[in-house]
């Protein structure tokens, strides 16, 4: 036998390229963890200081909503006081109003606005008028620059045309009021908080008064600093519509500006909401504050990730030493088979991946020594003519192929793929030998096609796509051996229309026979070439030889009413439908 032996090509040793493969992915790894390690540093630290500003914003909204509600609390004395609002629905002229006015409604608002530490400006408009107006004259200047405990009584008629008095909402005893800039408010720096005075005692409902307490936003936002934050922080009060009310910091915008988040360059913006006033109080913090410690946690990571860097390379150095001495041997026993020297045999000690190859190694030189020699030797018999030929077409070029792949995937490191490969190969023939016997059992011929898709997954991996759908039913019975590798084979050599590739593999029994189908999503058979298949001349003895020949060997086997269907639309896909007789013995 004549052996055609190939000049080696220079490579870089497997050893090279373990380490080189090696230290590359060690370096992704080692790269992302610092990575993410530094980011959940940063993320921490700048937490933490959110958080404490967050907490020191809530700190100033709590004296922010204690001071409203020390408001609130003033109102609440005379809303809830029904002896006040009896003196008030009480309609009698002369010396009683004087008297309920003197000893009794003027103590009760003066000690009302006394409760507060702040300075407020109580109005009290009345429906009553027998009672008389009382107020301050201001001469056009803010009354509460005058007198910090300030109190009048108009009567209502001087605001039912206010918008802010006829848009004031329904009643809702105990509930409603409102925080509102109006009149003179805004101008002066001040907020007032609305509400009503009502009489309880009559069957509805009825408004008996108005209570307007203003109070400067200088006294109610007195806590907002911002210092407690730290230098270089700007915090806002911003109302509904954006505008800055009042500020603490440094800041290019002015009260009455409006703010967006724009203005918020290079600064965490963290914000808090007010109750009752639909405000905001909005902290501007600058990086700086944020990014403290970063510096020092990015350079600690690095230095951390560069010496694991060298601990890994050092390693893999000698982990690739010593797998590419154990690959090198195997490297050379593949290039003995694949120049026919198949005595060849390498032995390693332990029990690891690399003995199991060495030993599947060994196996498929004795197997594959020992096929060639009886194909080469043997005679077949007549019956068995066309098995024969179509083995002495698939056998070699496919082993060629294999042990290639094989040699590829040695010299690329890829142990559990060449394991696998090995282990298949040897499997694949040792189920197409079945000691020289031409019939073989349908679990078995399953198994076999098994391991050559298996072979040729490890080739086209995520490209080829196998799915089975066979019933248990019929691995109890018998076929002749190799008729589904042909058509799986051919499909991968001529069948693809594109970068993927389906094939399903049915199988059912029928009304006592047996039905296999190989349906593929491949480029499809021409009409004329399914017409050349099954009737072909000298001339196109070749084309499709594996189909023709099963074909063939099954009309022999069970008769002519049995073989190979195609059918098939070219760009869709094909479907070999294969029909023989279920018997569980050969004849």
């Amino acid at each position: 036998m004549k052996v055609e032996v190939k000049t080696a090509r220079k490579y870089m040793p497997f050893g090279y390229k373990l380490m080189l493969s090696y230290s590359a992915f060690i370096i992704i790894p080692v790269l992302l963890v610092g990575y993410i390690a530094n980011s959940i540093f940063v993320a921490s630290f700048r937490e933490q200081t959110s958080s404490n500003i967050q907490g020191t914003l809530q700190q100033m909204k709590d004296n922010i909503v204690y001071k409203m509600d020390n408001i609130k609390r003033i109102s609440d004395l005379l809303y809830f006081d029904d002896t006040l609002a009896g003196h008030l629905h009480h309609y009698e002229m002369g010396w009683v109003n004087y008297e309920a006015t003197k000893k009794y409604l003027l103590p009760k608002f003066r000690t009302a606005i006394e409760t507060t530490s702040s300075r407020v400006w109580l109005s009290f408009y009345f429906h009553n008028e027998s009672f008389n107006e009382i107020y301050n004259l201001s001469n056009n200047l803010d009354p509460l620059m005058i007198n910090t405990r300030l109190l009048d009584w108009y009567y209502i008629k001087r605001i039912t045309e206010k918008s802010w008095y006829r848009l004031f909402p329904a009643e809702s005893y105990g509930v409603t009021m409102k925080w509102q800039r109006i009149e003179d408010d805004e101008s002066y720096g001040r907020i007032s908080l609305l509400r009503r005075l009502v009489d309880i005692t009559q069957i509805n409902v009825s408004e008996i008064g108005f209570l307007r307490i203003s109070v400067y936003l200088s006294d109610l936002f007195e806590s907002v600093d911002f210092q407690k934050i730290g230098d270089g922080t700007t915090i806002f009060v911003l109302d509904e519509s954006q505008r800055i009310v009042t500020s603490s910091g440094v800041s290019d915008l002015q009260i009455g500006d409006m703010w967006t988040k724009v203005n918020a360059n290079k600064h965490l913006v963290i914000e808090q909401s007010l109750p009752n006033l639909n405000w905001k109080l909005t902290a501007l913090v600058p990086n700086k504050l944020t990014n403290g410690d970063t510096d020092k946690v990015r350079t600690l990571t690095l230095l951390i990730c560069l010496a694991c860097f060298i601990i890994f390379s050092i390693a893999g150095f000698f982990i690739s030493r010593f797998f590419s001495k154990r690959v090198s041997k195997i490297v050379s026993v593949l290039d003995s088979f694949q120049e026919g020297e198949f005595h060849k045999r390498i032995l390693f000690k332990g029990n690891d991946e690399f003995t199991r190859i060495s030993s599947a190694l060994n196996e498929m030189g004795h197997n594959i020594g020992s096929l060639i020699r009886e194909v080469y030797m043997t005679n077949l018999q007549k019956k068995e003519a066309e098995l024969a030929s179509l083995q002495a077409q698939i056998n070699p070029h496919f082993l060629y192929n294999t042990l290639s792949s094989i040699s590829r995937l040695a010299k690329f490191g890829e142990v559990d793929k060449l394991q696998c490969m090995v282990l298949d190969l040897a499997k694949f023939y040792r189920l197409s030998l079945n000691n020289g016997k031409s019939h073989i059992s349908i679990y078995n011929e399953m198994e076999q096609v098994k391991a050559y898709i298996d072979i040729q997954k490890t080739k086209y991996g995520e490209r080829m796509q196998i799915h089975y759908d066979i019933s248990m039913d019929i691995f109890y019975y018998d076929t002749i051996k190799l008729i589904l590798q042909p058509f799986v084979e051919n499909i991968l050599e001529h069948a693809w229309c594109g970068d993927s590739i389906n094939i399903r593999i049915t199988g059912v029994l029928q009304n006592g026979l047996i039905v296999i189908q190989i349906i593929d999503d491949g480029v499809g058979f021409h009409a004329d070439t399914i017409k050349q298949i099954f009737e072909a001349s000298e001339s196109l003895a070749q084309v499709g030889y594996g189909i023709r020949n099963v074909d063939h060997r099954i009309k022999l086997h069970y008769g002519k009413e049995y073989g190979v269907i195609i059918a098939s639309r070219p760009g869709i896909g094909s479907t070999i439908r294969i029909v023989f007789p279920a018997r569980s013995k050969p004849l």
